[in-house]
């Protein structure tokens, strides 16, 4: 007998407090900053950093990553601006992640470095709070009914209750948010096992996450079926995944070698 199930839709997005409506997608990226800027701030303090500096910085990063994935996601979907106030909805999903990783890290080197704070050391605290941050917002694009790849009848399949024109014949799709979600777990504990058995150079670990994200986010590109524009079959974000994994193994290549040669 074959057994077949399916990963449920969720029924609601959100609840109300009153005039008030929160809105899990919210809430999963709101947990995930909390996370990350607990162990980045543990770390940082670990390595002699001030704890109340970076967290100051993070905050700031955390802000100005948020307004970059946003302006990241409007730029490369026109249906983000059909209104005024649309651009600003975040709550409805649609944050380019590459985009709030580079105002992210922007703003995160231009405080630390008005603080005096050691920048390798900010990358190395940094580097598997991203991941956890990551895997626990993830769980948002769940509750948006969003970021789901091509269509499946695997056990674990997600039900999608209004797919993309090109799929309306299909109700289950390849839960990419998840893969990605134990992904980034997965990459937090790589980064900690590199930090612990290798002795890599003083912020490289920053790199380390950069290729191995590079690659989850190159193999569930491969799957995702909502990218608008696509170069020889391979996504816009697909083609940045594939230079930042290139780009982030290269740099810790460089580091470790230029360690050696100074040692």
């Amino acid at each position: 007998m074959l057994w077949v199930a399916s990963i449920p839709s969720p029924d609601v997005n959100g609840f109300d407090i009153g005039p008030l409506t929160v809105n899990f997608y919210g809430v999963a990226i709101a947990l995930g900053v909390i996370a990350a800027i607990w162990l980045a701030t543990r770390r940082f303090e670990a390595r002699g950093g001030d704890p109340k500096t970076i967290e100051r910085a993070s905050i700031i990063a955390v802000i100005a990553g948020v307004l970059g994935a946003r302006v990241g996601y409007v730029i490369t979907h026109p249906e983000a601006r059909n209104t005024v106030l649309e651009p600003l909805q975040i709550w409805n999903g649609g944050l380019a992640f590459f985009g709030g990783l580079l105002g992210g890290a922007i703003a995160m080197i231009w405080v630390m470095r008005r603080e005096g704070a050691s920048i390798p050391d900010v990358a190395d605290s940094v580097a598997p709070a991203i991941p956890l941050a990551q895997a626990i917002g993830r769980w948002g694009n769940y509750f948006n009914q969003e970021l789901y790849g091509r269509p499946t009848d695997l056990p674990w399949a997600v039900e999608i209750d209004n797919p993309v024109q090109e799929y309306l014949d299909f109700s289950t799709f390849h839960p990419t948010f998840l893969y990605e979600s134990l992904l980034n777990l997965i990459v937090v504990g790589i980064i900690l096992w590199v930090e612990k058995k290798f002795e890599p150079a003083r912020g490289s670990l920053f790199l380390v996450y950069l290729t191995l994200y590079g690659v989850v986010r190159f193999l569930m590109e491969l799957l995702r079926t909502d990218t608008t524009y696509r170069l020889a079959g391979l996504s816009r974000n697909g083609w940045i995944s594939l230079l930042v994994a290139i780009g982030g193994t290269v740099g810790y290549v460089v580091m470790q070698r230029r360690v050696r040669s100074t040692s």
